[in-house]
């Protein structure tokens, strides 16, 4: 009697257990927007949209468009160090086509499209991914750091009906924090030190089950291969992520929350970008749906602002994602063209 064979029925698995975590996904965005519509007046909202101030909206897609460009050039700077050798316009054609998988793909697991496509380009998938994990490591901290330090100086916790002499708490629990990355990175980052930190990391990962363990260390590995690059090379690094998290965190923010008309202080938009960063490289949702949605309605409300307009901050937000989703799928139309041509 013969036996079937074995691939096909892991393949089956592996493709029931992915459709499975889409579904959950999808229902997870699904009911986090319901939770934000619910707490919506629909007739207030068409009035909020009316009153819309349009012209940021252009404004929001031009700098999300050149945030994208220098985020590809910061890119490129980092694959270089890596003896990879890639055009600008391909890493930003391959950014705005992970936007595209983005509206399909959840979090973190859109990147691996952009993996692909830039080790097809180089042909060296390991270099790739250390620099696309040194990259994300970098660009965590500063909107982190940034999202810390305009915590402390704004303190949401002050508008709270809270004891006035536990209000120092927040910015405390901020500054430690703020501290503790800093040194964690520095040390990470240096060649005296970075090993034996990754040894103590990989310590602390022997509880957790076999499969996070040996991820965890082939991260870690990934990015030590960094360790050696020089501090010049971490601070010039630093210094673009630091540009593109101002344009990010705080003109496009600005601007969008303008074009909805919020109201509140710059700094606020700073730690809500740092906020619905953080939680949009958690695959928990499809594009940032409903997580971005919540996360605004919801701490927006502890400035007096209108979850109606804070909703439509949102809507803005997200449609500069579509801009560049719309954008990923020329590029990748472009690409699968020219593929078919070169196969004549």
């Amino acid at each position: 009697m013969e036996k079937s064979p074995a691939k096909p029925k892991q393949d089956m698995t592996t493709r029931t257990k992915q459709l499975t975590k889409l579904l959950i996904r999808i229902l997870i965005t699904t009911g986090l927007l319901l939770l934000v519509f619910s707490q919506i007046d629909l007739e207030q909202f068409r009035q909020t949209i009316k009153t819309a101030r349009w012209h940021f909206l252009f404004a929001v897609w031009v700098l999300t468009v050149i945030l994208f460009w220098i985020r590809s050039m910061k890119m490129q700077l980092i694959l270089k160090k890596q003896s990879c050798t890639v055009a600008t316009a391909t890493i930003f054609g391959a950014s705005v086509v992970t936007s595209l998988y983005s509206m399909i793909l959840p979090g973190v697991l859109s990147t691996g499209v952009k993996w692909y496509i830039l080790k097809k380009d180089t042909g060296k998938g390991s270099n790739v991914l250390s620099s696309m994990l040194y990259n994300l490591l970098l660009t965590m901290v500063v909107m982190t750091v940034f999202g810390l330090a305009a915590l402390m100086i704004t303190n949401p916790a002050s508008l709270l009906n809270t004891d006035a002499n536990n209000q120092w708490l927040l910015p405390a629990i901020c500054g430690i924090l703020l501290t503790a990355i800093v040194l964690f990175s520095v040390l990470l980052l240096n060649n005296r030190t970075g090993g034996k930190i990754v040894k103590g990391i990989g310590i602390l990962l022997r509880p957790f089950p076999a499969k996070i363990h040996q991820k965890g260390l082939e991260i870690l590995d990934q990015i030590a291969t960094f360790q050696d690059a020089g501090a010049g090379f971490h601070l010039k690094i630093i210094s673009i992520t630091i540009i593109d998290t101002l344009i990010g965190g705080v003109i496009i923010y600005y601007l969008s929350a303008r074009g909805a008309n919020v109201t509140a202080p710059v700094g606020v938009f700073v730690w809500l970008c740092a906020v619905i960063y953080v939680l949009g490289r958690i695959p928990i949702s499809v594009a940032n749906l409903g997580v971005r949605e919540f996360t605004l309605v919801g701490l927006l409300a502890l400035y007096g602002v209108d979850k109606s307009q804070a909703l439509l901050m949102s809507m803005i937000l997200f449609s500069a994602l579509i801009v560049m989703a719309i954008i990923g799928a020329i590029y990748q139309l472009s690409w699968t063209v020219s593929e078919k041509k070169s196969n004549i």
